[in-house]
């Protein structure tokens, strides 16, 4: 037979009272008085019903907040019936016997929780928590019924060290170096969801040769608060070890330039193109107009977006006449430009393609924008498109051109269309990153395919680059290339060798395939040396070049229609040196 949990806090209630107050009638040689008794049991239950719905408060549930309830509730109840009985008994016989009640009820109920979430899975996996802060502490109360035994904190707080959480001993870095022996730890959590991704890799420099697997915590921002942590814990990525977090990222300057604003983002499907529509309903934007030509990406990332208004406009940036209806149609505020084909191999083996789509696209965006009066145009451009050695980069540089020689056109008519483009080299995890490779060939036991052993590319996490691309375009007033920091490039065979650890993987190869074709050992920001820094060390400026608009225009029709398609790209990009690599 069920009994109601209610009735049975009521009948604790009832029996704990008796027992505490037989025992202080009993210290304090006083005869047991019923009248006092009841009175007590009856203003209790009354607290207990009316105050915080103490009585339906689930045991097996209990946090510190609970206790500090049951105890905030009967200290209620003692100063209601402390002025009833005040010269018929002594003040310190109710004190005594209150804080003896408040101490069963507590016990009880903890005694009962800790039997029903005592944990009796047997603990086959060592684990350790790096961080002994709130995260730290709910992480180890998640795992006390998992096959994980907690055996340290670590924290460097050196105020921690040495003290205990749980009887689990807190100590440093230094300390666990010097404390283990020959077998690793099963796995490390990082509990620092507010931690910076330098301090997660130093971390990781430090520690990871001690354990077989380290995990991590999403960021503040990502942490879901209706889910334990423990469920959220993630394995550290390649992504956080190489990701830079631009230190002076100012988020009032791109909230000032997106708020109540509409964008209209071309190849908004994309990796780069997603990420900024993410980032313009993050800051506030009125209404997203969502280009893209692929059905499947443009479904996506309508569905994902729910906090701010969106069309989603399923066309090309090729066909001029489509795209005029767009923007006439709903007149944005602002054009992001991320539409483009940015696959070196493939772009080298569809050229025609890659001029349309590339330089076509963008001159169309680039021409309406100035016509329907947009007062802010972003380009997205590439690192590719310095001292370009392939098709693909060498468009963009043309598309570079004419954003910034637009702006001749733009001051004639007064319409104050502001063109900018950003130049940024490989964010990770895109769709055209070599990581997805990668992972993917390590999932599948596959050798790890690099095509030079000397080959050095950057990158930048993908939120953290469309941040830089929005706060580039905030500052801009017209004919600008930013360019975005993005720190020191890195081999790609150092990239592969760390993922083939990360893995724990002992079978996986690299293996040199060779360059592919317009692919070169590494690639550059900057044309020259002349940039132009700006307020913030993240976001430099190239040095213009000026080329004629109305050349420009006739030199892009005669790139379309001529048959020596790359002798007409390098008459327009003199520094384009087309390489084979046959």
């Amino acid at each position: 037979m069920n009994i109601d949990k209610r009735i049975l806090n009521f009948l604790v209630i009832i029996v704990l009272t008796f027992a505490t107050f037989w025992w202080t009638f009993f210290i304090f040689h006083m005869p047991f008085d019923f009248t006092i008794v009841l009175s007590v049991v009856f203003i209790r239950m009354f607290a207990s019903f009316f105050i915080y719905k103490d009585y339906s408060l689930t045991w097996s549930k209990a946090t510190q907040k609970t206790f500090l309830i049951k105890s905030a509730v009967y200290i209620v109840a003692f100063l209601v019936y402390l002025p009833i009985f005040y010269g018929k008994v002594r003040l310190s016989f109710l004190a005594s016997e209150l804080f003896l009640y408040l101490f069963a009820i507590n016990f009880s109920m903890y005694f009962y929780y800790f039997l029903i979430n005592k944990s009796y899975v047997t603990k086959t996996k060592s684990i350790v928590i790096y961080g002994a802060g709130k995260a730290g502490i709910k992480l180890e109360s998640e795992f006390s019924n998992s096959i994980f035994k907690i055996k340290y904190f670590i924290d460097d707080d050196k105020v921690l060290q040495n003290r205990s959480i749980d009887t689990i001993k807190v100590i440093s870095k230094e300390t666990l170096k010097k404390t283990i022996g020959r077998d690793k730890f099963d796995l490390l959590v990082i509990a620092m969801p507010s931690a910076s991704k330098n301090r997660i890799k130093e971390i990781y420099d430090n520690l990871g040769e001690y354990f077989n697997e380290i995990q991590i915590l999403p960021s503040m921002d990502d942490i879901l608060s209706d889910k334990d942590l423990s469920t959220q814990l993630k394995d550290i990525s390649v992504e956080d070890l190489l990701a830079r977090h631009p230190q002076d990222l100012d988020k009032d300057k791109i909230k000032q330039f997106i708020k109540d604003k509409t964008i209209l983002v071309t190849g908004a499907g994309g990796s780069i193109g997603s990420e900024i529509c993410r980032q313009c309903e993050k800051f506030g934007a009125k209404k997203l107009i969502l280009l893209d030509h692929s059905e499947y990406n443009l479904y996506t990332i309508t569905e994902e977006l729910k906090k701010v208004t969106t069309v989603s406009v399923m066309q090309n940036v090729v066909n001029k006449e489509f795209l005029e209806q767009t923007f006439k149609i709903h007149m944005p505020d602002i054009v992001i430009h991320a539409a483009a084909y940015k696959h070196v191999p493939l772009v080298e083996a569809n050229i025609y393609e890659g001029i349309l789509n590339n330089v076509v696209g963008t001159k169309n965006a680039i021409d309406l924008s100035i016509k329907y009066g947009v007062k802010k145009f972003v380009m997205i451009s590439t690192d590719k498109a310095v001292r370009p050695t392939n098709v693909m980069g060498t468009t963009k540089r043309i598309c570079e051109l004419y954003a910034q020689n637009a702006v001749s056109l733009d001051n004639s008519n007064g319409n104050g269309t502001d063109i900018v483009a950003v130049r940024f080299g490989n964010v990770l995890g895109s769709s055209g990153s070599v990581i997805p490779k990668f992972k993917s060939q390590i999932e599948n036991g596959q050798n790890i395919t690099v095509t030079h052993p000397d080959i050095t590319r950057y990158f930048m996490l993908i939120p953290e680059a469309c941040e830089l691309v929005l706060q580039a375009g905030a500052i801009g007033t017209g004919g600008e290339i930013f360019i975005l920091d993005m720190g020191e490039s890195i081999k790609i065979v150092d990239l592969a060798n760390k993922m083939i650890e990360l893995s724990g993987k002992t079978n996986i190869a690299i293996e040199f395939i060779g360059l592919r074709p317009g692919e070169k050992l590494y690639e550059e920001l900057l044309i020259d040396d002349s940039d132009t820094q700006t307020d913030y060390d993240s976001i430099t400026v190239a040095k213009p070049t000026q080329y004629d608009l109305e050349k420009l225009n006739k030199d892009i029709e005669e790139l379309l229609a001529c048959t020596n398609k790359l002798q007409k790209l390098k008459e327009i990009v003199p520094e384009f040196n087309h390489q084979l690599n046959e």
